[in-house]
């Protein structure tokens, strides 16, 4: 690899058999590839938040540590592969909407439409898997059969309140990928409570599986969630909702928008562009 954009273009410069528009078209991609870099926090900075729960059993052992390392050489891990995109959002409980937490992504987008995420509790090396998530395109929404559209939620107010963020890849790459998820859903499966805000969590996956859903209203996050999340990762969830004010006429009509509308206990305002298809294109 090249140590500077400067040596590699000097490099492509030697290349005899490139044409002039050739050796300008690399040396360009060579600029912008190292200007993201430069923008671009390393991975180890953003892993500030730790996960809240513990979970119970010994510390590990020599022998379970050398099994570990050999796997680690020995074994492929071809269905890890991919998991690149690292998302933080909200999850409120759809029968538990007061039972709510701060959901660590990270995805594998499987092609254009689908994509399929592992939850965590947080975004260190400590972090406890406590979920999956499947996101589909608002076209595959439409195969779905009436009955199971129920379990998937919308992902209009996420994006438009800058509650959903991308950590750490510059801010028109995070914009771009906010603009490829407008209008698609979730299906999300809690499987272990490691800590609703405000709740201790579980030492093990205890009880059944619970079915996520989303916020699409102010208000309906409990006080202090996000703001304490974006302390956490050094982000600003209002400045992000102003720089995605001009995605919210690519919004559409979407199911499940009214499902927990008047559960929270406390006064909310509508987001601008996030409306229930049941309610069609009129503003509520």
């Amino acid at each position: 690899m090249y140590r500077d954009v400067r040596s590699a273009i000097y490099s492509i410069d030697k290349r005899n058999t490139m044409t002039n528009s050739n050796r300008f078209t690399l040396a360009m991609r060579c600029l912008v590839a190292a200007t993201l870099v430069a923008a671009m926090p390393s991975a180890q900075s953003q892993e500030r938040d730790e996960p809240k729960t513990t979970v119970s059993g010994d510390v590990k052992s020599g022998k379970t540590k050398a099994l570990e390392a050999g796997a680690k050489l020995l074994q492929s891990k071809a269905p890890m592969r991919g998991f690149d995109i690292y998302l933080v959002g909200f999850h409120p409980m759809k029968a538990h909407p007061e039972m709510q937490m701060e959901a660590h992504h990270y995805c594998h987008q499987v092609n254009e439409d689908f994509a399929q995420c592992v939850l965590f509790d947080g975004n260190t090396a400590k972090a406890n898997m406590n979920g999956m998530e499947y996101i589909i395109s608002e076209k595959l929404f439409g195969t779905l059969p009436e009955g199971e559209r129920e379990y998937w939620h919308p992902h209009n107010g996420e994006i438009l309140s800058g509650q959903l963020v991308a950590p750490g890849i510059p801010k028109v790459a995070e914009k771009s990928l906010m603009k490829k998820k407008m209008n698609s859903y979730g299906k999300t499966w809690h499987v272990w409570n490691t800590g609703m805000e405000g709740h201790a969590g579980d030492k093990l996956p205890l009880g059944g599986a619970e079915l996520a859903w989303s916020f699409n209203r102010d208000g309906e996050a409990l006080p202090g969630m996000v703001e304490k999340r974006d302390r956490a990762l050094g982000i600003d969830s209002k400045q992000a909702r102003g720089e995605r004010a001009d995605l919210t006429p690519l919004a559409k009509p979407q199911s499940g928008v009214d499902d927990l509308k008047g559960k929270f206990g406390r006064p909310t305002e509508e987001i601008p562009g996030v409306v229930d298809s049941k309610a069609g294109a009129t503003p509520r």
